[in-house]
């Protein structure tokens, strides 16, 4: 079922909300690479990261994806709980099952963040999903606590639409990818610039990249001393005047993820639950 920690609103599938005066597309997310990179070399293989998952399969395309931070416990954007079957699956009663780690799991409950209460203009787009058993395998990826994500470089992971930083988004392939991107700032949310291998700027990654369509709730992972952590969940792109769906993820565009850290109380009060 789904727990009602905050308001459940539908969601379109494509849809925009106005913030602070910018438009974020909350459509679903995937991986867009630098032109002049090749392809393959932002490629994993499905068994890499297995504590990240999509949520679900809609023919080649995979849509959402979530992050197992505890043995019975998953985080994610809460406007995928209707993005995709997963909301009104587990409040009919009926199963939902996910493929993680090479092992079936279900999922029978979901809990909002209270602060998502507006679809329009949602405070916190965060939800967190329950699994029906724990289990240890694979290893969850703990969320980040330290407040000094500026300036840190993550990884990005999604599956859905491919594209280049030149042209934007293409073509949906449903495989798995990875980039690297800098947070260029860290305030309420996070942010990511896909900057311009061409405008000279020192500070481009080898593997730059940032999403496109296919992957809301994926991760930004930070590798630390005592191993990776979760410091973001993926809820859109920053678009202004020149934002368009069909050239979204061009060099230039901002990602726009929930910064972990500031809602850990929220975290550990559920896990902490029992529910």
């Amino acid at each position: 079922m789904v727990l009602n920690l905050g308001l459940v609103v539908h969601l379109e599938i494509k849809f925009s909300l106005i913030l602070l005066s910018l438009v974020f597309a909350l459509s679903s997310q995937g991986i867009i690479v630098r032109h002049d990179v090749a392809p393959g070399e932002y490629e994993i293989k499905s068994s890499d990261t297995p504590a990240v998952f999509f949520i679900e399969r809609q023919g080649k395309s995979k849509i959402c994806a979530a992050t197992i931070i505890h043995a019975r416990w998953a985080l994610t954007a809460a406007h995928c709980i209707d993005e995709t079957s997963l909301g009104d699956t587990v409040n009919n009663g009926r199963r939902y099952v996910v493929e993680v780690g090479n092992q079936s799991r279900e999922i029978d409950a979901v809990v909002i963040h209270p602060g998502f209460d507006d679809s329009k203009n949602p405070e916190v787009d965060l939800a967190l999903l329950r699994f029906r058993n724990e289990s240890v395998i694979p290893r969850p990826i703990e969320p980040y606590v330290d407040a000094n994500e500026q300036g840190e470089i993550v990884t990005l992971i999604g599956w859905g639409y491919f594209g280049l930083g030149t042209i934007g988004r293409q073509f949906d392939d449903g495989v798995k990818r990875r980039a690297k991107n800098r947070i260029s700032s860290a305030d309420d949310r996070l942010h990511f610039v896909f900057d311009d291998p061409r405008g000279g700027n020192g500070m481009v990654l080898p593997l730059e990249g940032t999403l496109g369509l296919g992957d809301s709730g994926g991760p930004a992972l930070i590798e630390t001393s005592t191993g990776v952590r979760l410091a973001g969940i993926a809820i859109g792109e920053v678009a202004g005047d020149q934002f368009s769906e069909e050239t979204q993820g061009k060099y230039g565009s901002i990602a726009v993820y929930e910064r972990v850290s500031l809602h850990l109380n929220w975290i550990n009060s559920i896990l902490g639950s029992g529910n």
